[in-house]
């Protein structure tokens, strides 16, 4: 028996083998960190769309001056609420980097400040309405950022 042959032959077998595996590896990587970047690209405009949504929805309700204070709270409360801010804020909190989750967070917490300026005397002079829109807006343009880096850092 030629020990050379069988010794070549193994050796083709192995790096055969190996090279495929590589192979596969690096494509399964490729794909998996597509997956990822998809599934954060769908949270990440599911979260800001519900915070601009609730934003808006907020501002809309402050204009509307045919209903007491008792209803605005109410529907404040509910605007927040159908908005699915909160799933997708503990999702963000979850999925995203850290950094990313606390700028998330604050921003949530931006909105959730703007719904809170309904329980207040009367919404429709309230002096500190405009700062707290001036600190949403800026919240969610940090997010946004925030958001575009994370995607494109990969």
């Amino acid at each position: 028996m030629d020990w050379g042959t069988l010794a070549g032959t193994a050796l083709g077998a192995v790096l055969g083998v190996g090279t495929t595996l590589v192979a596969e590896r690096s494509r399964w990587r490729r794909e998996h960190t597509a997956r990822e970047r998809a599934v954060k690209q769908q949270l990440y405009a599911e979260y800001l769309g519900a915070l601009s949504l609730t934003t808006h929805q907020l501002r809309d309700l402050k204009r509307n001056t045919g209903l007491t204070r008792e209803e605005r709270i109410r529907r404040a409360g509910e605007i927040l609420g159908s908005t699915a801010a909160y799933n997708l804020r503990y999702q963000m909190l979850i999925i995203a980097p850290e950094p990313l989750g606390a700028t998330a967070d604050q921003a949530f917490r931006c909105v959730r400040d703007l719904r809170d300026r309904f329980d207040g005397p009367d919404v429709g002079t309230d002096p500190e309405w405009s700062s707290t829109m001036s600190a949403v807006s800026e919240s969610l343009k940090s997010l946004r950022a925030a958001m575009r880096s994370d995607l494109t850092s990969d």
